[in-house]
């Protein structure tokens, strides 16, 4: 992670700490990179997703941590003929806002000091950056230097050789990666067949990557590929309150995936605010709010909030969710103006995650996000 400074390190009462792809963007840029340079790349990068999801959040492999799909695909990127410059061109060219978040960004940083920390490759976060004018020395995510690895003729046949394999494994389903799963739902001989198909992929997966690639040079993209994801977030925000000066109480953090869960975790115990927007079942276990929406004015709304109450004033807005709440719980006429503009007539789904709660919020959250992202995109941890 890259040393960074701001002008000044006074305290400034709170700040704002988002993830990008889903909260900012609707992309996803590794699975959208891997569908464009390799042949059937959207079922290869599935099944590696989902194997990433089964070691860290299942197997709990040592030394693992969610997100890590970003340093497994990339041999078999180089293997496909990506470099720097081709990532660096695709991503430019293929940015998904979510509607607003450009607004939403210029209108938090105003207010208070802003990061994005994002498990994405820096050439996507960097072209963002760009698109909607955010700065650059403010946000944290995954380095990428694709050029510096060189890969041989026999090693880039072999790794081809083992994504070929890899499509024909079967697909490691969301059940397995579910620790609430229930197996009553499936016959015996269904729930049989489905675990033996699944600890195939996983076994066949761990003998590729743990094995038989680690024995190749090309294994030094998987080991020296830092993806800030999973405990690496968490590691950004207390790197961001070093330069700012507050503490993890001041800190509101917006996620939506697997790899946002440690990030959730220390603000939510510290006492910050941590909001899932349109989050799969990983975030919305550690989130303390859950918001479905196509519009993040909704995060600038509980922004102001934070911004001017803190937690208690966005739980006050939150239990009381309706129109009279929003406008008497922000200071900011103009974005109640701005928010009615867009939400005339239904609110977006707000609530404050509970025992009693989660389950629905889970899988209206998920059902909502598959269709605003997509199929492929939105049913990935």
């Amino acid at each position: 992670m890259k040393e960074k400074s701001l002008s000044h390190r006074e305290p400034s009462g709170r700040q704002f700490n988002t993830d990008c792809e889903g909260p900012i963007s609707k992309n996803d840029n590794a699975h959208e990179l891997t569908e464009y340079f390799i042949p059937e790349g959207d079922k290869f990068f599935s099944l590696i997703s989902r194997y990433d999801d089964f070691l860290a959040y299942i197997a709990k492999k040592e030394g693992y941590k969610a997100g890590n799909t970003l340093g497994l695909i990339l041999p078999f990127l180089k293997a496909y003929g990506a470099t720097n410059k081709k990532i660096e061109e695709y991503s430019v060219k293929n940015i998904l806002l979510v509607p607003g978040a450009m607004e939403t960004l210029h209108y938090i940083s105003n207010k208070m000091p802003s990061f994005v920390i994002s498990t994405s490759y820096e050439p996507y976060i960097y072209a963002l950056c760009d698109r909607v004018g955010f700065p650059k020395e403010m946000v944290y995510c995954t380095t990428l230097d694709i050029d510096r690895y060189r890969l041989s003729r026999q090693e880039k046949e072999r790794v081809r050789r083992f994504c070929d394999e890899i499509k024909t494994l079967p697909m490691i389903d969301e059940s397995a990666n579910n620790k609430e799963r229930n197996d009553d739902v499936l016959s015996s001989k269904e729930s049989s067949l489905r675990d033996k198909s699944v600890k195939k992929s996983i076994k066949r997966l761990d003998e590729i990557f743990w094995d038989e690639i680690l024995d190749m040079k090309c294994s030094k993209m998987i080991k020296e590929t830092n993806p800030i994801g999973g405990e690496e977030k968490a590691m950004a925000i207390l790197d961001s309150l070093r330069r700012t000066g507050n503490e993890p109480c001041d800190v509101m953090y917006v996620g939506d995936s697997i790899t946002d869960r440690e990030a959730f975790t220390l603000v939510r115990k510290e006492g910050g605010l941590t909001l899932s927007f349109n989050g799969n079942r990983y975030a919305i276990e550690e989130a303390e709010i859950a918001t479905i929406s196509d519009h993040t004015i909704i995060i600038s709304i509980i922004a102001e909030a934070f911004y001017e109450g803190g937690r208690e004033g966005v739980l006050e807005i939150v239990k009381n969710w309706g129109y009279s709440a929003i406008e008497q719980g922000i200071k900011d006429k103009l974005l109640f103006k701005r928010f009615l503009s867009v939400y005339p007539k239904n609110l977006p789904i707000v609530e404050w995650v509970t025992d009693l709660n989660r389950n629905h919020l889970v899988k209206e959250s998920e059902d909502f996000r598959k269709g605003f992202r997509g199929e492929k995109v939105g049913g990935l941890g």
